[in-house]
């Protein structure tokens, strides 16, 4: 064997290193089941004197030969699928759950996976890669092969080897290999087996799992057209209002009352700002539970699954809620036509900044709120307001105010006297009450400012 002269900017006498051949051989070859053997140096204690070292030339056998997802699994212990783990560098914490496939079938390939238990530093970056190691028959032929890994599956760790792949085999070739897609195909299937199994049996286990990698499993739910919600949908957690606690939704339709059509949800920055807000008060009272979206991509799968067990989900910030009897909707027609010539002048006032004006059927304690129409909610508008090229979409606003309140009553009483400047007065500090309550930014501050010292002089 001849190498090449070494240049600027390739070292090819490094691969006359001892370190760098065992290196290579280490990372390649290691689980090849026939000796590779090398002769290596050793520095060891002269005979005759222990304090002095000499170099001794000797043969040693370099791989370990037997990989640990060849042997049976009887004769494994948890530590052996640990130190694994921890040889292989897939992380510096203990793996949540093991995963030891031998499959003899139509498709012939063994694997051992790791769910790991924290996110690793560059999970959420750019730079870090899915993947698992790939080998044919003990021979490594991918570090990380991406596609034997859904996207939502990507924090799984581990290897997979085939005696039925080739050793040549290319990238591009391999993206198309029909029997790579079965293993995929499989894999995918025991991850998610797996999943509802620590689910089921260790609850405490799979919360933490979930805190650690939930959002991927809804960008799962959301991404591909939500090609993908159907596998994924039993293995998502909510806090839950009545439970204080995340839940599945299987465990939130299991406690539906007869008379609830909806699974109500509502949306914010935390939990604590959540249950405050004003639009939770009419559904809380009817006895129902609340699932809490916290995260941003929430939402947007929610969206995308549409219903869990024929039971849609609604926004307690949706225009109709799907909660009043044919009483209470007499009574609040009621409402909307004695209210009518203040709410068209509110509307007049607002402009196009909302929809429309009118009594609120939810509110109890606050005197106003935002409910939205049609798909697009204001955390979404949020959401998309931060993308690039999306700074005009807007949630279709319509203002309700608490017609018991105090306020009204008294926009009410300067309406009916005619009062153009106290009508809009208020008006206008209402509308930038429900901005505030929804987390969102005050159009004119100064004006604001102005509006308020107005009121309290």
């Amino acid at each position: 064997m001849k190498l090449k002269e070494d240049t600027e900017d390739d070292n090819y006498s490094e691969y006359l290193e001892e370190y760098r051949l065992r290196e290579i051989i280490k990372k390649y070859s290691d689980f090849i089941r026939y000796p590779i053997k090398m002769e290596v140096t050793e520095s060891r204690p002269k005979k005759d004197n222990d304090k002095e070292f000499e170099e001794v030339k000797e043969v040693q056998t370099i791989n370990s030969m037997v990989p640990i997802w060849r042997k049976n699994k009887s004769e494994l212990k948890p530590e052996d699928y640990e130190n694994f783990y921890k040889e292989k560098h897939y992380g510096f914490d203990t793996p949540l759950r093991y995963i030891n496939i031998q499959a003899d079938g139509m498709i012939r390939y063994h694997a051992i996976l790791y769910i790991p238990e924290n996110i690793p530093f560059d999970y959420y970056s750019k730079e870090y890669e899915k993947g698992l190691e790939l080998y044919s028959n003990g021979v490594m032929i991918m570090e990380k092969c991406a596609d034997l890994l859904p996207d939502y599956f990507s924090f799984v760790k581990g290897i997979v080897d085939s005696e039925d792949l080739s050793l040549n085999i290319s990238r591009e070739i391999l993206q198309q290999d029909k029997q790579l897609k079965l293993i995929a195909k499989n894999i995918n299937h025991k991850i998610k087996k797996e999943l509802q199994k620590l689910l089921k049996d260790d609850r405490e286990k799979y919360e933490t799992f979930f805190k650690a990698f939930g959002r991927q499993l809804k960008y799962g739910v959301y991404s591909d057209f939500g090609q993908h919600k159907d596998d994924l949908q039993d293995l998502l957690m909510f806090y839950s209002s009545t439970e204080k606690n995340r839940v599945t939704l299987n465990e939130y339709v299991s406690r539906m009352p007869e008379e609830q059509k909806y699974i109500y949800y509502a949306v914010g920055d935390s939990i604590e700002k959540i249950g405050k807000l004003p639009q939770t008060e009419l559904v809380a009272d009817k006895g129902f539970e609340i699932l809490y979206f916290t995260e941003d991509i929430d939402e947007f799968a929610i969206k995308m699954l549409q219903n869990y067990k024929e039971k849609a989900f609604k926004s307690v910030s949706s225009s109709d809620l799907g909660i009043e009897d044919d009483t209470e909707k007499k009574q609040d027609e009621a409402e909307e036509k004695a209210n009518k010539g203040l709410f068209d002048k509110m509307k007049e006032v607002l402009s196009d900044q909302v929809k429309g004006v009118r009594a609120s059927k939810r509110l109890k304690s606050y005197p106003v709120c935002f409910a939205t129409e049609g798909e697009v909610s204001i955390e979404m508008e949020k959401v998309l307001n931060q993308m690039p090229n999306n700074e005009n979409i807007k949630a279709d606003k319509v203002l309700e105010v608490n017609t018991n309140h105090d306020v009204f009553k008294a926009l009410k009483a300067a309406f009916d006297l005619n009062d153009q400047k106290k009508v809009t007065l208020y008006t206008s500090l209402l509308y930038n009450q429900a901005r505030l309550i929804e987390g969102l930014p005050i159009q004119d501050p100064v004006a604001f400012s102005k509006n308020i010292c107005e009121l309290m002089g």
